[in-house]
């Protein structure tokens, strides 16, 4: 549930779809859709082919632009002629049916030159359908035929990668990110020693001795080997990335006699690579910080009575575990006995414990503080809340953002720019001016350092990855880069109230009978409002159990989206709806509207029960606002953002909540294609446009909308995985952290394309005076490669 931002949707990063068999009885089959990009789209393929009878399942990869269908249709015909009829241009994939997709965990891919590499060998070849990379995690995400996975496999290793195939990933268990092998620090120890008493026999000796090669060969293999081994594999592979460029130019200093040079520069490069790479695993460690929150074990109840200790993933549905004071919950559930108070922080973000009794849900990795109690188990370990978020903050890292898009295309331009000018610095001064050949060829040599785009491509994803992690531990679930980029340009917020604003727990306040049975009206209507899931009705229906008066039977119920409630009782037909409904039914009177003006104007939502031809009963119901959304209101006018209510209720009861909190504006009478319009004017123009809503009633405008925001999300399938952005609990004051957040990343996004591109400007105008030399070159690369990786991790302590 989104809207179009940057790339013209903006759409959420969505994991690839499961290879699983369907069930006994189902048959399934992807399409791909060339223009279905955007979440706008994905609503409207689900409420069309969600009416099909037959159909079982949809999965979306809006990324990948596929659609995968479990359906008991004899054919899919039914599926493909409603995809046409909304102009869905859906083909057929014959290769996904008989193919699967395949998680493969690369340790030796942490960079965009390792997944460059790869893409060129992978892409077009037979077999191969897609690829996902995720370079955080060193994933690599394959749809493909099952025949070509070997021939993958030996593909990768012809190219120096080792992979290993994730079966977790392809179960649905949540897979931890490929572990890189243990550095070795005795070549580095050695390649340093080595390069440093190059460099003092050269100054010692006043010039070349033969022990200076000696010693310099010594540093640039036992700390240099693998990056040749890299770089002829990419030059095999026509790929001039970091390792060929390298490579070229400490062969070319040995060649020309820069001896201690080359060896420095080997040495420094290396060096900084083992480094860069510990840093990264500062960013992995976040979401491995994640997985490690729930434990392992749960203790079951055994089918005799008694207790056992069982790993977690083992543990069926409906099985009841115990959890002990202190302990970590294991799996989601439902408490059945006992009571306590749970730290939901890890999930939800919320500062206290939160009171749990019986029937009260608990989450998979939040801790139980005091008291012990048992429940039953509502999702297995692969499907548990936590392992939603995380599959999501692994999605969402595997995203490109916006500024990441910018950098790629730029890196793509760049590094051949720069090795055609280091190619015409090296041959056209001696060839035309009569420069020495010496000095000519080492500016070209230090040219084809400053080449390497590394500090500049790696900084976007570091820093996306780090606020992506940064706000999972808040309770703030964003489904992509460009979520987290496009925050920063909010303007406009509109928000639902019910549930939102409020806290979604109105209760009856007024009770006028326009007949002489009373009772006879408060059973009528709460046997109405009974069947209905509104919180409205449902304050009605919780009055008349209170007053002990049991609902009768209601026949052909039927609701009124944004009026009320229909049925038949005792043969007669009876609505309850709010003013606009007794507006449209000719039912008001002056009396009437007078009374309804009072009750409205003191904030209260007013019910009324109806016949066709008169109104029996007024019901008046009030919600209470939460004291955060006044907080956060605040908040965000402090940021600048304008703030917009839309709510079925009536404008007078909007004008009143509105006026509560401090909202700029209030929208009431809204149904949703009203509010689904409301955002349609809004968005479009210069500023972004945001929508808080529950996630599902308010759907239309929440995926219009530019950021679509789902409130209370812990437990809840849907809005964790469509949101745009899922608020783990019903908190508003997540909001204003969302944009603080969002600016945050945007300024250390900034700073490091500028610091990265600044730092090789300065190097190529140095090279071009004769000022810079290679070592002094590498070690500004990579100092800035450090630099940048610093400055985005600086996200996880925020």
């Amino acid at each position: 549930m989104s809207g179009c931002t940057s790339n013209g949707c903006g759409c959420p990063s969505a994991s690839m779809p499961s290879s699983e068999p369907p069930s006994t009885g189902e048959n399934r089959v992807v399409y791909q859709i060339k223009n279905m990009d955007c979440p706008t789209e994905e609503a409207l393929i689900r409420d069309k082919l969600g009416r099909l009878p037959g159909v079982a399942e949809l999965e979306f990869n809006l990324v990948q632009r596929t659609l995968a269908v479990t359906h008991r249709l004899p054919s899919p015909e039914p599926l493909e002629k409603a995809l046409a009829a909304i102009g869905m241009q859906a083909v057929r994939d014959t290769l996904s049916p008989a193919g699967q997709t395949t998680v493969l965990g690369i340790a030796k891919m942490d960079c965009p030159t390792e997944e460059g590499l790869i893409r060129g060998n992978l892409t077009g070849m037979p077999g191969v359908a897609g690829l996902d990379f995720n370079l955080v995690q060193r994933t690599l995400t394959l749809q493909h035929a099952p025949e070509a996975l070997p021939s993958i496999l030996a593909a990768l290793k012809s190219l120096g990668l080792e992979a290993q195939v994730q079966g977790g990933a392809v179960a649905g268990e949540v897979s931890a990110p490929a572990e890189p092998a243990k550095t070795n620090w005795w070549p580095m120890l050695v390649s340093g020693v080595s390069a440093t008493a190059s460099e003092v026999v050269y100054w010692w000796n006043g010039g070349f001795h033969w022990t200076v090669a000696a010693l310099a060969l010594l540093a640039i293999f036992s700390g240099g080997l693998p990056t040749y081994k890299k770089g002829f594999i990419a030059l095999r592979n026509r790929n001039l990335n970091m390792n060929a460029l390298m490579s070229i130019a400490v062969t070319g200093a040995m060649l020309i006699g820069q001896w201690p040079e080359a060896a420095m520069v080997m040495f420094l490069f290396a060096l900084a690579e083992i480094i860069e790479a510990k840093s990264l695993d500062r960013a992995r460690n976040a979401i491995r910080g994640l997985m490690d929150l729930a434990p392992e074990t749960a203790t079951v109840r055994q089918p005799d009575g008694s207790w056992a200790e069982v790993p977690a993933k083992s543990v069926a549905l409906d099985a009841v575990v115990r959890v002990r004071p202190g302990e970590r919950i294991a799996l989601d559930g439902e408490i059945v006995s006992g009571s306590s108070t749970v730290n939901q922080a890890p999930i939800t973000g919320e500062s206290l414990p939160v009171e749990k009794a019986e029937q009260d849900p608990v989450f998979a990795g939040t801790i139980n503080e005091s008291g012990s109690f048992e429940y039953r188990v509502t999702a297995l370990a692969a499907n548990t809340t936590l392992a939603r978020i995380i599959h999501a903050v692994e999605a969402a890292q595997g995203s490109r953002a916006p500024t990441q898009r910018f950098v790629d295309r730029f890196a793509r331009v760049y590094t051949p720019a720069v090795f055609v000018v280091a190619l015409v610095t090296a041959l056209i001064p001696p060839l035309a001016f009569g420069a020495a050949w010496i000095d000519a060829i080492y500016k070209a040599l230090v040219l084809l350092v400053v080449a390497c785009p590394c500090a500049l491509v790696i900084s976007t994803p570091v820093t996306i990855v780090s606020g992506l992690a940064a706000a999972a531990r808040r309770g703030i679930l964003i489904k992509g880069g460009v979520y987290l980029e496009g925050g920063r340009k909010l303007a406009v917020l509109a928000l639902d109230k019910t549930g939102t604003i409020t806290h979604g727990k109105p209760e009856q306040t007024d009770f006028d009978a326009f007949v002489a049975d009373e009772q006879k009206v408060r059973q009528l209507a709460a046997s109405l409002a009974a069947r209905s899931d509104h919180p409205v009705s449902q304050a009605i229906a919780r009055a008349a159990q209170q007053a002990d008066l049991d609902p009768a039977e209601v026949a052909e119920f039927a609701a009124i989206p944004g009026r009320g409630v229909r049925g038949t009782l005792d043969g007669q037909l009876y609505h309850l709806g709010n003013h606009r409904l007794i507006g449209e039914l000719g039912l008001t009177t002056a009396t009437l509207e007078k009374r309804l003006d009072k009750l409205e104007r003191q904030g209260k939502t007013a019910v009324m029960l109806t016949t066709q031809n008169e109104v029996l009963g007024l019901f008046a119901v009030a919600d209470t606002v939460k004291e955060s959304s006044r907080l956060a209101i605040g908040e965000l006018h402090a940021l600048g953002v304008r703030t917009l209510m839309l709510t079925g209720d009536n404008p007078h009861t909007a004008e009143a909540i509105a006026g509560q909190v401090g909202i700029d504006e209030a929208r009431g009478n809204q149904l949703p294609e009203d509010k689904l319009n409301t955002i349609e004017s809004l968005v479009g123009g210069p500023s972004r446009v945001g929508m808080v809503g529950d996630g599902i009633n308010d759907a239309p405008a929440l995926a219009r909308a530019d950021i679509g925001f789902a409130m209370g999300a812990a437990g809840t399938d849907t809005a964790i995985e469509t949101a745009d952005v899922a608020l783990m609990d019903d908190d508003l004051r997540k909001l204003p952290t969302f944009l603080r957040l969002s600016r945050t990343t945007a300024a250390i996004l900034t700073q490091n394309i500028v610091l990265a591109l600044g730092i090789k400007a300065v190097f190529i105008a140095l090279t071009f005076t004769g000022q810079a030399t290679m070592w002094m070159a590498v070690f500004a690369d990579m100092g800035a490669s450090l630099l940048v990786v610093f400055n985005g991790l600086r996200l996880l302590r925020r």
